[in-house]
């Protein structure tokens, strides 16, 4: 009896003692520097090569339609609008929102940050960005979108993790380490946690399992409070697209409240867009179409 205690006692301990570096290297306060930051950058790794691979990394256009829902103050929906997303990585994208009620232009100038806009005759409303330029289509024609839209457009672009994981890690000035493991929407991860050259910090919870990301976190100094901001994104919904996995369903909270949610119908890769498609001439182009087509409709009544 004694020496079967023995056994146990002595093959509990072989257990502890094999189970405590494993232990202690997965306490993030507990490693060193180096080794911080080689398990985070496996982890990165790991979430790219479940996005797909060099089908992600590759994937430099992107066009998904869908709605969007929109949150006021007060956590309550003030409304849906359709949307087209052309995406051509890293800084130009083209917004087409359609909407059968006028009464959703006012979630429009709110997702646009431009006031007075309208729907056009066609029944949409465009915003194209593009790097350092942008303009808007709407009823009264072509625009230029002001210099503060354009502004929050290009921190956006540094912001977009899929920009991060494509084409901005590369960049010189990160700071890598692994954040520890933990439960987020039910659901195992291990936390990464980025700070860029300019102090903005990303925190990424990648599921242990499928390595595919479940939430992000941007944080930034908010100039005007002087504190700082917490932009919370979280992804469901994976399914495949071309080459690449995509999140169908989007949720984006800011400072602990809730401010839109994106439902995907579709999403394709690599589409081949036209070269002046983030352009003002496609602008002209669409603007003069939808005049033909209204002359047309008009002339038949």
């Amino acid at each position: 009896m004694r020496l079967k205690l023995v056994q146990i006692v002595v093959a509990a301990l072989v257990a502890v003692a094999a189970f405590a570096p494993r232990a202690a290297a997965q306490n993030p306060d507990s490693m060193m520097p180096e080794d911080s930051a080689a398990k985070a950058k496996q982890i990165l790794r790991d979430l790219i090569n479940a996005r797909g691979g060099a089908g992600y990394t590759e994937a430099r256009e992107g066009e998904c339609h869908g709605n969007r829902a929109q949150f006021g103050h007060n956590g309550a929906i003030t409304g849906y609008v359709g949307f087209t997303d052309f995406r051509q990585y890293p800084d130009k994208e083209r917004l087409e929102y359609t909407a059968k009620s006028h009464n959703l232009k006012s979630i429009i100038n709110t997702v646009i940050g431009v006031e007075g806009l309208d729907w056009s005759h066609a029944g949409i409303i465009i915003a194209v960005y593009n790097g350092d330029r942008g303009w808007t289509l709407d009823r009264s024609g072509i625009t230029e979108l002001p210099v503060t839209s354009i502004s929050e457009f290009q921190e956006q672009v540094k912001r977009n993790i899929d920009n991060v994981l494509r084409v901005r890690l590369k960049e010189p000035g990160w700071t890598y380490r692994f954040g520890g493991s933990d439960t987020v929407d039910l659901k195992e991860v291990d936390w990464v946690e980025l700070t860029d050259s300019e102090e903005r910090a990303f925190r990424l919870a990648v599921d242990h399992n499928t390595h595919l990301l479940v939430r992000s976190v941007v944080t930034t100094n908010n100039e005007e409070t002087r504190e700082r901001d917490d932009d919370v994104t979280i992804y469901t919904n994976y399914q495949l697209k071309d080459t690449v996995w995509t999140p169908m369903q989007v949720t984006k909270d800011h400072n602990g409240r809730r401010a839109s949610q994106f439902f995907y119908d579709t999403c394709r890769y690599n589409p081949g867009f036209p070269s002046d498609f983030f352009d003002k001439t496609s602008l002209s182009k669409q603007g003069g179409d939808a005049t033909i087509k209204k002359s047309k409709n008009g002339a038949s009544n």
